[in-house]
């Protein structure tokens, strides 16, 4: 819980209460390499942060899986459009490597929301910088080329070529990895 903590602690601290508090909701979670930890279809009512391990969130198009990003430690990762309507996900998150997490019930945490005001301020920062990380994304796709893409997402995610099959990162930068070998051939 320590590492959830100093997580939160990024965004807004809480009362000791709250921390307890959302400590009673949270449960370990073990996932193995290239398991699914939502698959396609679940209705997402997990928020889960990454202790070891990195994540990735993949979807299909025209019977093509794409990659829509990854997540490494001491991050949050959750099918978020499930999360708030309550409809299924169309879209999977799947465990690179092996994996521990800590998997926070989100009916209960939103039910906190009412008795720890501290609470939904820090989630309400948790989802925007996630929202702005996603506009950030589309406007990447939308504005640069993917070799710029490719930079970024070393620059950001540096241990990323050790750490995710080539696949992944080619889907994620929306080529093929023919392209992407010839992008990392001319650094």
């Amino acid at each position: 819980m320590n590492n959830l903590i100093t997580y939160f602690n990024k965004y807004n601290t809480l009362s000791e209460e709250a921390n307890k508090a959302i400590s009673e909701i949270c449960k370990p979670v073990i996932i193995k390499k290239n398991q699914d930890l939502q698959s396609i279809g679940h209705t997402c009512r997990t928020i889960y942060f990454i202790k070891k391990g990195v994540a990735r969130i993949y979807y299909y198009k025209d019977e093509i899986e794409i990659t829509e990003c990854f997540a490494f430690e001491n991050a949050i990762i959750a099918r978020v459009e499930s999360l708030f309507t309550g409809k299924p996900s169309r879209k999977a998150i799947q465990m690179i490597e092996d994996s521990e997490l800590i998997g926070i019930n989100s009916p209960k945490l939103f039910e906190l929301y009412d008795k720890f005001p501290e609470i939904e301020r820090l989630f309400r920062k948790i989802f925007e910088a996630a929202y702005v990380d996603t506009v950030n994304r589309v406007e990447s796709i939308q504005f640069h080329s993917a070799e710029e893409r490719y930079n970024a997402l070393l620059k950001e995610s540096p241990n990323v070529l050790q750490r995710v099959p080539l696949k992944y990162i080619a889907s994620y930068l929306g080529i093929t990895q023919v392209s992407l070998s010839r992008i990392r051939g001319i650094r």
